[in-house]
């Protein structure tokens, strides 16, 4: 025949055909872990693409559009580290994880995460304060005061919710309401 040789058989023992009873599956600890010189095989389950399977401009486009609302393409983020000054004319939505002191005119939601301080003055609809307010602040709607909030100032709200641990001080009022009440700082 071509190319077929006969090899002889091996014998296997009786110890290696029956499983090991004493032995248990490897777990992440028993893996030996790998040296900085050696390489690291990475698999994939993940098919390979093709060129023809790249999206064209306008599904690009569209698909942009589907996961973004108005609100998305008018926020406003002051990130960590971050301070800005000057005033603030128009969006959607103020997110202040950083320092800013502004006048804002035009933004129906503000949100002061903690760590976030925002100095100045501002009418909004809804404002969740996080961290901290100093100044005058009118909230149309809903003021959410958190665990870690600290507002002061000038404040007027139409409903307020202030958990337990927020702060506030200051002067305050309902809005639409006349009555002001006085709060001093604990």
């Amino acid at each position: 025949m071509f190319g077929l040789q006969a090899r002889p058989a091996t014998q296997v023992s009786p110890s290696i055909r029956e499983p090991a009873k004493d032995t248990k599956p490897m777990d992440q600890t028993d893996r030996k872990p790998l040296k900085p010189t050696e390489p690291a095989i990475w698999k994939t389950m993940e098919p390979r693409r093709t060129a023809d399977a790249t999206p064209t401009h306008q599904e690009v486009e569209s698909r942009a559009r589907s996961h973004s609302s108005d609100a998305d393409l008018r926020t406003l983020i002051v990130g960590p580290g971050v301070s800005v000054k000057g005033e603030i004319t128009s969006c959607n939505r103020l997110i202040v994880e950083g320092k800013i002191e502004a006048k804002l005119a035009d933004c129906p939601n503000i949100i002061i995460k903690e760590g976030g301080v925002f100095n100045g003055e501002s009418t909004t609809e809804e404002a969740d304060v996080q961290g901290s307010f100093d100044g005058n602040l009118v909230v149309r709607s809903r003021l959410l005061v958190r665990g870690t909030g600290r507002v002061s100032g000038k404040i007027s709200y139409g409903e307020i919710e202030i958990e337990r641990g927020g702060r506030i001080s200051g002067e305050i009022s309902h809005e639409g309401g006349s009555t002001v009440s006085r709060l001093k700082q604990a």
